[in-house]
């Protein structure tokens, strides 16, 4: 076994390596960036070492600085974890010639897999049903547009170097391709280097599947079964399960047939994922799930192949790096149960799921369930990483009852004053399509107001607010005698305020305990309900709505990086229509006008870098 292991990545898949390697009595060594001193893989680590500033292409992205760090701390292996350089084959070749162990596949498997439009040639070849598109080297607008109406609307423009949803369009009609590509193509270069792209038809009700898949150094290949990720948002997985709901015996031995095959074709070690795609417009049928992809390193969504196979995949990597064979074979491993993953972002649903930076002063995780998390409280969300701060996995003996208690969990989250996705994972699980099994990859768009309702604080916050609130009951008496009388009902009112106004709140003493933890954050009271926070402070407290910015300005809602302006000072815009693009947390986000109007004012130009509440752009009523 491996003696001693550098992590070259961060956050909670750093702490999930540490956490394995101390089981199995390896020593670990963690890098850092300056933006991650405090981060708790650093702590949790036997060793850590600084690798440079907090941008990820000055620190995590620095081969050299990471090889360096193996060097000088004696590391006799490298994991890359998942992102950054985990699917670089020049970083993988780079560490195997400095005599290290790469825990990952051979270098020529990375490469053979990671343009998507090569892999997809070599699957054809090795009998990997594939899915219908344009793969060719001509790359111009005019063959594009022209390939992508062959293939007919809509179309799906994929970076050939992808990953994580980045550098994906769909595209609905031929207007809207041009714009589409372009944004695909700038996405694709600063993500990955790599501009190109390929087209695939897309599938009107696609189910996205994939096969986790293991291979040793002594021939053996085998797959731990398949999950679903259907459940996503911009291509960005959200929600993810093992097994995948209504997959029949025969449509699952094809698709692991099929992925064992992949990882054959390519001589492949180590842990991979094969990735599918399937129109489920009549139920998942072995003929009609196509290849799509191939992952050459360990997925964020492993623990929940993890949980039905009774299995640590982490060690698996490790015992493979080190020679080893593979710990079970096919007829040994077991699916058992039903896992669900749902990935907890630091994003704001309300506001168009917008990352949520800042300082984690609460950060409470649910019980009872598996939470892998990258933060801890008192630490901080910057703009600088992807914004996934923790996965909840629920792992029951069937899928209503994994379903069940991941929503639960989801609803028990406390993060203040970041914002979280939380209630909207507990409203994806609780809704009767999901419980039914009905999922495909739109279905967060088709159901977007029932997921995201509007509206502010329930009746049950104000309540808790209203009665953790200091005057009510507390020292001073004065603060009960809001409409005092000698008559009066038993209890009293407070007067309490948030974003959406002033409330009234009678409270009755003698009423049962409300089921809504709340907290006192400075001058206001927090109450955590159903996964959400809400922020309550007395009206003299000075902190009502209507601060700041009126409805006519657009401010920018993180750090970032302008990289295209869509609109000209003097110009007419409608509601809606975007004015600017930013990039942050290594994805675009488009900034949109608030209301139909002029643009009056424009502070910024592609490729300024601005801070968060920066005033962008203001409007004007048209005359």
């Amino acid at each position: 076994m491996i003696g001693s292991l550098l992590i070259a990545n961060r956050g909670e898949i750093a702490r999930r390596i540490i956490r394995t390697a101390r089981r199995l009595g390896v020593w670990t060594v963690a890098v850092y960036s300056e933006a991650d001193a405090a981060a708790p893989h650093v702590r949790e680590a036997d060793e850590a070492v600084l690798i440079g500033a907090a941008m990820a292409r000055d620190s995590y992205l620095k081969a050299g600085a990471i090889l360096a760090a193996a060097a000088a701390t004696g590391a006799q292996a490298i994991h890359p974890g998942y992102g950054f350089l985990s699917e670089n084959a020049g970083f993988a070749q780079a560490v195997i010639d400095a005599g290290l162990v790469w825990v990952g596949p051979p270098p020529e498997a990375i490469t053979a897999m990671g343009l998507k439009d090569a892999a997809k040639r070599l699957m054809a070849k090795a009998g990997v049903p594939t899915t219908p598109g344009y793969l060719g080297d001509d790359q111009s607008p005019d063959r594009l547009a022209a390939e992508a109406e062959a293939i007919g609307w809509p179309v799906l423009i994929k970076a050939v170097a992808g990953g994580g949803g980045k550098g994906m369009r769909k595209v609905e009609a031929a207007a809207d391709f041009a714009a589409a590509l372009a944004s695909c193509k700038r996405e694709a270069a600063a993500s990955f280097g790599d501009d190109r792209v390929l087209l695939e038809k897309y599938v009107t009700r696609p189910r996205h599947l994939e096969v986790q898949v293991f291979a040793d150094k002594h021939g053996n290949a085998v797959h731990l079964f398949e999950r679903d990720c259907s459940l996503q948002r911009r291509h960005q997985k959200v929600i993810e399960e093992a097994p995948a709901p209504g997959m029949d015996a025969a449509a699952r031995a094809a698709v692991c047939e099929a992925a064992v095959k992949a990882a054959r074709a390519v001589a492949y070690e180590g842990a991979g994922t094969i990735e599918f795609i399937a129109d489920a417009s009549d139920g998942l049928r072995a003929d009609r799930i196509w290849f799509m992809e191939m992952n050459t390193r360990l997925q964020v969504e492993h623990p929940v192949t993890e949980a039905v196979t009774g299995q640590d995949l982490v060690e698996w990597q490790l015992r493979v790096a080190s020679g080893e064979p593979l710990p079970l074979t096919q007829d040994q491993i077991v699916l058992n149960g039903h896992a669900i993953e749902a990935r907890l972002y630091a994003e704001d649903p309300a506001k168009g799921f917008l990352p949520s930076t800042g300082p984690l002063t609460h950060f409470r995780m649910p019980a009872k369930v598996r939470v892998d998390s990258a933060v801890e409280e008192g630490g901080a969300v910057t703009p600088y990483y992807d914004p996934m701060i923790a996965k909840l996995i629920a792992f029951a003996p069937d899928r209503t009852g994994a379903a069940r208690r991941l929503a639960d969990a989801a609803r028990a989250v406390e993060v203040f004053p970041v914002k979280t996705n939380a209630a909207f994972l507990a409203r994806c699980l609780d809704h009767p399509d999901f419980v039914a099994g009905a999922v495909d990859t739109g279905f967060i768009e088709a159901r977007r107001e029932a997921l995201v309702p509007a509206g502010g604080a329930p009746a049950a916050a104000l309540k808790a607010a209203a009665r953790a609130w200091p005057t009510a009951g507390g020292p001073s008496p004065w603060g009960a005698l809001v409409g005092f009388r000698l008559n009066a009902p038993a209890g009293f009112e407070v007067r309490l305020e948030d974003a959406e106004g002033a409330h009234v709140v009678r409270v009755d003493p003698a009423a049962p305990a409300l089921q809504v933890p709340t907290a006192r954050i400075g001058d206001r009271v927090i109450a955590f309900a159903a996964g959400e926070a809400f922020a309550f402070t007395a009206p003299e407290a000075g902190h009502g709505a209507g601060e700041g910015e009126g409805d006519d300005a657009v401010l920018s809602p993180m750090p970032g990086k302008v990289v295209a302006v869509h609109a000209a000072k003097g110009e007419a815009v409608k509601k809606g229509q975007p004015l600017v693009t930013l990039e942050a947390m290594k994805m675009e986000h488009a900034l949109a006008a608030p209301m139909d109007g002029v643009l009056a004012e424009l502070t910024v130009k592609a490729g300024d870098q601005i801070s968060e509440g920066v005033l962008i752009a203001r409007l004007e009523p048209a005359a």
